[in-house]
């Protein structure tokens, strides 16, 4: 997990101008907080898991195992443009140097959505924890608009506010929570009565492989986010450097997590006679079982800290992508201002917060069950996210081609990781998964195509206004 250096001869091509950004805010540690809070590693094991399992059961961790493979091959493959050049535009910026104008555009609008969306998915999660709490300490709960409103709100003030505050904040937050999950874990493994191995999952005992698509899928949301430190390219610390190790570090490392909390949920529960996909606080029942009651408040407002540090990271990494393409004119001009004072993208950070508010906001309004949001909502992220790697893993062999540093590898990498890519959304609709996940990739188009036409629409009025600036 140690990156090769940059040579010099690149970095001074690959240095790129602040945009109104604080130049060099961020530490590589911070940088690497930034992936690691879109990934919401406790969001995982505490809302996700049980999920893949009612769709992949004996196959979760295969799930988990697939989707951290897929991700540490895109990984590599944005990693080559990490490595060469720093903007703040994360996917788009790099799609954008390679691909034509209509092709980047999409993965920008599929990036807009994947970080709203995963802000948005992550909110039921919070309304869950956050009443659970709120129950236990003051007999009490708040109405799940309210709380969904209140995460959003504040993730986007202080994304608004100070960045390195916030990365500072998310770093803290993901690495007590992650600690307190490995204890889990590790005690689960150690007390069950019939050892570790448990054959029905190693044997994949009744699983088709066929049926494995919506499981991977949703597993694939655990993991996504992991790039979104790219997004600091105008402000991280020696982007060239800890950019690269950042986005590689945190898939690899999310990988190694998740297969080991997905094994680990599907033996405690089975061993205690328990219907995992049934359990909207796994965690809280394998600490009772495991004789760490006194972890399991812990673990809640643990994993109601990790949902809000993902929402604040999705939020800071949606804003500076809308920020760039707002700078290349798909979006209104004053989205890529930046504030005189905080030198954040204030007016972009509002944008993605209306976006994701009124994603969640009905269904919040509605009172659709936290896991169903996490689930429908983080469904239809993850089509964003694997539309936007898979423009990237394109354009990654094409890039390297311009740099004269193009090897055969380049190109079996960019084959594999579209393939897994590319199989991933055929799976998700072949087989028919049940509603309303099946509707999921039709929503997903048609946002495409409505966002497709308005950026088109509006970089047409801007070159009338403009000509030669765009």
């Amino acid at each position: 997990m140690i990156d090769t250096p940059v040579p010099r001869a690149q970095t001074a091509e690959a240095s790129p101008g602040s945009f109104g950004l604080r130049a060099g805010a961020v530490s590589p540690l911070e940088t690497l907080a930034q992936s690691i809070a879109s990934i919401a590693p406790t969001v995982a094991p505490a809302l996700t898991i049980p999920s893949v399992f009612g769709l992949a059961g004996n196959a979760t961790w295969l799930a988990y195992a697939l989707g951290g493979c897929s991700m540490v091959l895109v990984a590599i493959s944005v990693r080559q443009f990490a490595r060469r050049s720093a903007s703040p535009g994360s996917l788009y910026e790099y799609a954008a140097s390679v691909l034509p104008p209509s092709a980047s555009a999409l993965t920008g609008w599929a990036l807009l959505l994947a970080y709203a969306g995963t802000a948005a998915a992550v909110t039921g999660g919070f309304t869950n924890y956050g009443n659970a709490l709120l129950k236990l300490a003051f007999h009490f709960t708040m109405p799940p608009a309210v709380l969904t409103a209140a995460s959003v709100g504040i993730a986007a003030w202080i994304a608004w506010r100070d960045l390195k505050f916030s990365a500072r904040l998310m770093l803290w937050l993901e690495g007590v929570s992650v600690l307190l999950i490995a204890m889990v874990v590790a005690v689960t493994l150690l007390k069950t009565p019939n050892g570790f191995l448990d054959l029905p999952q190693i044997e994949l005992r009744g699983v088709n492989l066929f049926h494995l698509g919506p499981g991977l899928v949703l597993a694939i949301f655990s993991f996504v986010g992991f790039e979104s430190a790219t997004a600091l390219g105008a402000e991280a610390r020696d982007p060239l450097r800890s950019i690269p190790r950042a986005v590689l570090n945190s898939a690899i490392l999310s990988g190694l997590f998740f297969v080991a909390c997905a094994y680990t949920e599907v033996l405690g529960f089975r061993s205690a006679g328990l219907p995992l996909d049934q359990s909207d606080a796994p965690l809280q029942v394998l600490a009772d079982r495991s004789g760490m009651s006194w972890a399991g408040p812990l673990i809640a407002m643990g994993a109601l800290f990790s949902l809000f540090s993902c929402t604040l990271a999705c939020i800071t990494a949606g804003a500076r992508v809308l920020f760039s393409m707002a700078r290349k004119g798909l979006l209104p001009a004053a989205a890529s201002r930046a504030h005189r004072h905080n030198e954040t993208p204030h007016v972009a950070v509002a944008f993605i917060a209306v976006f994701t508010i009124a994603l969640c906001g009905p269904l919040a309004a509605l009172g659709v069950a936290g896991a169903d949001v996490n689930g429908w909502l983080g469904s239809l992220a993850t089509y964003g996210f694997i539309v936007a790697y898979l423009g990237v893993v394109i354009a990654a062999p094409i890039h390297s081609h311009r740099w004269d540093r193009f090897r055969p590898r380049d190109g079996i990498l960019a084959l594999v990781a579209g393939g897994f890519m590319v199989a991933a959304l055929v799976l998700s609709v072949n087989p028919v998964p049940p509603p309303p996940y099946n509707y999921l990739p039709y929503l997903f188009a048609l946002y495409l195509a409505i966002v497709s036409v308005i950026g088109a629409i509006t970089r047409a009025r801007r070159q009338v206004e403009r000509p030669g600036k765009l």
